[in-house]
């Protein structure tokens, strides 16, 4: 059993670890007598006390206080940390914009100059007009960590509808900014989360999801059920919100609205996990008395409107096309369902659907076609009008426009490529950069590979390698992998992890299954029953990358962070002589009761339930936290998380941190690092982003071989 140290005790004796190679002293954490017992196996859960929030239970704040010291200590000894942060500082340091947004003759979008915390909302009167602030949200609190989330202009541009986002926490508080004289109007609106908003097409007000109150102290843990749609007028309280649309008697079904681009239809969207698995309910806004119809009632396919001429939509949907498809249907048609035609079919080469819109009379549609994007345009009755012209290799995203307009705009990026908007013109189908950014790197000095590797099945995993030209012989690896929720994780430049690439790193990220990239097989593949196939695949991924000679001997650290977070803790008990340095961040760690807090139970879709045998025995035996295999040398560990995490509950964290730290795995240190008024991620200041990665690289440079030098 380790000594427990007095709080001086341990901030003189854990950097004295990083030199002498002396064990790592942790702060105490207290055990309880817990055991449930689950289909006959009694299942201990010691830190069950972790899970309670830190804000109002003054024994785990002592214990993240303790924690957070331990960690800071040891950090402060890590070579070229300084020197990563003032890269990272010039790095980022760069302007960035978001896609622009058109209603009525203005232009809406967001910059950040480079370093400040929170990117601002800007206007221009015309594409070409001067762009002038409109929100900017770096003066709403002192530590930048409140921030603008989502906007939207109103039709003819002279209102904005935004929300704040403070802490990072999910939570959004709603208000109304008038364009033209930048007055914020009385009208606020709370208690909203995982909302779309939808103005009404005349500007009178908007639509909204919302949840109820969560009771007294429960407003980071409290489960997310009964959301409802109402509609805000303008100029009245909330409490006046008309009630639009709910399902009582599910209450775990979550809404979303939609008001289609001529504004005569609200499309509701009903889900109840995270597979995109929809009911669509209609409701037919200039209809003397509007009421709900459900056009698809079944909980069993995808459906995302494309766009509408009239009464005709026209939808994406995996109905009848694992791969997906264009569909439309036609409102005025007699039956309670309305027939489906097919406009564009499944793509016969393997290439998957990812999005669709309508512009100007044309479909517009994104593939991804073995993780790259490809852009194709179709006349609305389904005919190719051929291929879109990008820049190169990766992938497209953003895209924004009315149905109407004879424009829209996308972004494009790659691993060496940053962020870059373009604008289409749809008349001429031309395209031509909008805005570029200037970063201070040379892309020419980088190579982006993509190879295939065969998993522990043969299945063939694609897996881009991202290196400095010079850098051919092994070196130290970072191999990040997310797995999970029909994600697909597809090529884009991060100045963050350039910092480790021109320090003669190498960077691999593996398109495991779990995701999207291959459509449904590929994402039925790694979950439920088949959730190890994931693990074998980034298993996988690190063998041939050592047998490869990429990375070098010792020298490969593992990242990943919320459904990556948990990969890293699974993989790293299933072969921990395999790496080197673990990097899990925001993870989900207790995999038997992930479905008790927040926005966890809808992640029952990609888990499973814990109260049904088949899948008890399928997450206890990858656990993370239940897992941990003393008496085996574990590689480095350094957990992240953050106290206003409402999306995955830091307790998950709390607990495996607990459980590493107890455990007899070897010398190397395994740390949490606890960020405060951050959350799972959206809305953190771009300080905090710095310092977060500065000490990730660090970490893993430390324990991975990678000599961290100034950067001329």
């Amino acid at each position: 059993m380790r000594r427990a140290l007095p709080l001086i005790a341990i901030l003189l004796a854990t950097p004295a670890f990083a030199q002498t190679g002396a064990p790592m002293h942790y702060p105490e954490t207290r055990k309880v007598d817990q055991v449930d017992t689950q289909f006959g196996v009694k299942v201990a859960d010691p830190y069950r006390w972790l899970e309670n929030d830190v804000r109002t239970d003054p024994a785990v704040k002592a214990w993240v206080d303790a924690e957070v010291a331990t960690t800071s200590a040891y950090l402060d000894t890590l070579p070229g940390r300084d020197i990563l942060t003032a890269r990272l500082n010039k790095l980022l340091d760069y302007e960035r914009f978001g896609v622009p947004v058109k209603k009525g003759a203005r232009y809406f979008y967001t910059r950040n100059a480079g370093l400040q915390n929170q990117s601002v909302l800007y206007v221009r009167d015309g594409l070409n007009g001067a762009g002038r602030v409109l929100i900017d949200p770096n003066g709403w609190s002192k530590d930048g960590a409140t921030a603008l989330a989502e906007w939207v202009p109103s039709e003819d541009g002279s209102k904005m509808l935004y929300s704040v986002q403070d802490g990072g926490t999910d939570w959004r508080t709603v208000k109304v900014l008038d364009v033209a004289s930048g007055q914020i109007l009385p009208d606020t609106v709370e208690w909203v989360k995982f909302s779309n908003f939808a103005w009404a097409k005349d500007g009178s007000g908007f639509y909204y999801s919302r949840f109820p109150v969560p009771a007294d102290g429960q407003k980071f843990q409290a489960l997310n059920e009964n959301q409802k749609i109402y509609f805000h007028r303008i100029g009245t309280q909330q409490s006046a919100d008309t009630l639009i649309y709910e399902t009582p008697d599910t209450p775990k079904r979550g809404h979303s609205a939609q008001v289609t681009d001529d504004g005569k239809y609200l499309v509701i969207t009903t889900t109840e996990g995270t597979d995109t698995r929809y009911a669509i309910t209609v409701i037919d806004l200039t209809a003397p008395r509007p009421v709900p119809r459900t056009i698809f009632k079944a909980l069993d396919n995808e459906w995302a409107l494309a766009g509408n001429i009239g009464a005709n939509f026209y939808w994406r949907t995996d109905n009848g096309a694992p791969r997906q498809r264009i569909v439309a249907t036609n409102l005025n048609a007699r039956s309670a369902v309305p027939p489906i035609h097919e406009v564009v079919p499944e793509d016969k080469t393997g290439a998957v659907l990812q999005s669709a819109s309508i512009h100007d009379g044309k479909l517009i549609a994104e593939y991804l076609v073995d993780v790259k994007s490809e852009l194709r345009r179709y006349a609305l009755d389904g005919a190719s009008e051929g291929a879109i012209a990008l820049p190169g290799i990766g992938a497209i995203g953003g895209i924004s426009g009315d149905e109407t307009d004879p424009e829209l705009f996308y972004t494009f990026t790659s691993f060496a490529t940053p962020t870059t908007i373009y604008r289409y013109d749809v008349k001429t189908g031309k395209s031509a950069i909008w805005v570029q950014p200037e970063v201070a790197f040379d892309p020419a000095a980088y190579t982006v590979e993509q190879r295939f590797y065969a998993s522990k099945d043969g299945t063939k995993v694609p897996m881009f390698v991202v290196r400095r030209k010079d850098v051919t012989g092994p070196a130290p690896t970072l191999l990040y992998a997310y797995g999970g929720f029909n994600i697909s994780v597809t090529p884009a430049f991060s100045a963050g992890r350039l910092a480790w690439l021109e320090q003669g790193g190498v960077l691999a990220v593996a398109n495991i299954r779990g995701g999207g990239e291959y459509g449904k097989a590929w994402h039925d593949g790694g979950r439920l029953a088949n959730k190890q196939n994931v693990f074998d695949d980034f298993i996988a991924a690190g063998e041939y990358l050592k047998a490869q000679g990429i990375t070098s001997k010792g020298g490969l650290a593992i990242q990943g962070g919320s459904n990556g977070g948990l990969l890293v803790g699974a993989v790293t008990n299933q072969r921990p002589d395999l790496f080197a340095a673990a990097l899990p961040a925001v993870g989900v760690m207790d995999m038997l009761r992930f479905d008790r807090f927040t926005a966890g139970r809808y992640w029952v879709d990609d888990y499973g339930y814990s109260s049904k045998e088949a899948d008890f025995r399928t997450l206890y035996a990858y656990s993370p936290y239940h897992n941990i295999r003393s008496g085996t040398v574990y590689p480095a560990i350094l957990i992240a998380t953050a106290d206003t995490d409402d999306r995955v509950v830091p307790g998950h964290s709390f607990k495996y941190a607990a459980a590493v730290q107890a455990a007899d795995i070897g010398p190397k240190p395994h740390l949490i690092r606890i960020e405060t008024r951050a959350g799972h991620g959206s809305g953190k200041p771009i300080a905090k982003v710095i310092a977060e990665t500065a000490d990730e690289w660090a970490f893993a440079a430390k324990w991975t071989g990678l000599a961290i030098k100034p950067i001329n």
